[in-house]
C-alpha cells in the first residue's frame, strides 16, 4: 500500500512537471519580454543587496569585501554621534515633510480640478501640458529655473519694475527650500495626477446624480462624494510615501546645492554621494544607506496599521 501511494505520487509530479514545461514552451515569447525588467532587478535591486555588507566592516577596496575588517555596528554610531551626520538628518527630515504637505496633495487638488472640467477637449488639452514637465531631466527643470531666478532673471526684472530689491534667490539659504518645493510641484505634479484620474474614473456616477437631486452643491459633492471614493488611494501613496521620507531626491539637491545653501541644503543623498565616492568612505556611506532603508520600512509599516485601525 505504501508502495502504490509513493508510485501515485511520483507519477502525479511528473504529469505536473510535464504540464509546467508544456505551458512554459507555449508562453515562451512572453518570458522572453519579461527577461529584460527581470535582468534589470536582478542586476540592479537583488544582487546589490549583498554588497551591505561593507556596512559592518572597514572595507578596503584592495583586500575586497571578505578579506576587510569587521567593526560589527561602529558605522552606525557615527550616524548618531557625528553632529554632521545629524544636521543633515535634520535637513532631509524638513524638506521631506515640506514635500508630503505641499507636494502629496497638490496632485489630488489637481485631479479634482480636471475631473469637474465638462469639456472632454479641453481636459484633455490641459492633461498634455502639465504631462510634459514631467519628461524633462532635473538638470532642465534646474537650468530653467537658474535662469528666471538669477539677478538678470525675469524674475528680479519684474521685482525691479514694481519698484522693489532684487534678491539672490539662488544663494539665499531661507529661500533653498521653497524654491526646491515649487520646482518639484511643477515638474511631477501633472504626472502625479493619472493615479488620481483613474480612481476618479470609477466613482459610480450614480451618486453624483443623487447629490445633484438632493441639491448638494459642487463643493459638497466633492468633499462628501468624491474625497472619500479616493480615500483608499491617497492612503496608500501616502505610506509608500512615507517608506522613501529618507529619499528627497539626489539628483535635484545636487544640482541647487551650492556653497551658500550647503548648510541647510545637503541631505542625506548628496552626502552619501560625498563620502562615498569623492572622500572613498565606502562602508559609513553604505551604513547611511541602509539606516535609510530600515527607517523607511518602519514608517511603511506603522503608516500602514494606524491607516487600518483609523478605517475600521
Amino acid at each position: 500500500m505504501p508502495s502504490e501511494m509513493a508510485a501515485d505520487g511520483s507519477r502525479q509530479q511528473k504529469t505536473f512537471f510535464r504540464t509546467l514545461l508544456r505551458k512554459s514552451w507555449r508562453d515562451r515569447y512572453i518570458f522572453i519580454l519579461l527577461l529584460p525588467g527581470l535582468l534589470y532587478f536582478l542586476l540592479f535591486k537583488i544582487i546589490p543587496v549583498f554588497g551591505n555588507v561593507i556596512a559592518f566592516q572597514d572595507y578596503n577596496p584592495f583586500k575586497g569585501m571578505w578579506a576587510s575588517d569587521w567593526v560589527g555596528f561602529s558605522n552606525f554610531k557615527r550616524i548618531f554621534e557625528d553632529t554632521e551626520v545629524l544636521r543633515i538628518l535634520r535637513n532631509t527630515l524638513f524638506i521631506s515633510l515640506m514635500q508630503i504637505i505641499f507636494v502629496f496633495p497638490a496632485p489630488i487638488l489637481l485631479a479634482i480640478m480636471l475631473n469637474e472640467v465638462a469639456r472632454e477637449k479641453t481636459k484633455r488639452l490641459i492633461q498634455s501640458i502639465i504631462y510634459l514637465p514631467h519628461f524633462f531631466s532635473w538638470v532642465v527643470i534646474v537650468s530653467i529655473a537658474t535662469i528666471f531666478l538669477k539677478p538678470e532673471g525675469l524674475i528680479n526684472q519684474l521685482l525691479q519694475y514694481f519698484g522693489y530689491d532684487w534678491v539672490s534667490f539662488m544663494t539665499n539659504p531661507h529661500l533653498f527650500v521653497p524654491i526646491v518645493i515649487v520646482e518639484l510641484i511643477w515638474k511631477e505634479t501633472g504626472w502625479s495626477t493619472i493615479i488620481f484620474l483613474a480612481a476618479l474614473a470609477s466613482i459610480n456616477h450614480e451618486l453624483l446624480e443623487a447629490a445633484i437631486v438632493d441639491g448638494a452643491n459642487r463643493w459638497k459633492r466633492i468633499w462628501h462624494i468624491i474625497v472619500p471614493s479616493i480615500g483608499s488611494t491617497i492612503a496608500i501613496l501616502l505610506i509608500l510615501r512615507l517608506g522613501t521620507v529618507l529619499d528627497t531626491g539626489f539628483e535635484q539637491i545636487f544640482l541647487m546645492l551650492n556653497p551658500f545653501n550647503r548648510d541647510i541644503g545637503e541631505v542625506l543623498d548628496t552626502y552619501v554621494y560625498t563620502k562615498g565616492i569623492k572622500q572613498g568612505d565606502f562602508s559609513f556611506s553604505t551604513a547611511v544607506g541602509l539606516f535609510k532603508g530600515v527607517v523607511g520600512l518602519v514608517l511603511v509599516l506603522t503608516a500602514n496599521r494606524i491607516i487600518k485601525k483609523v478605517r475600521q
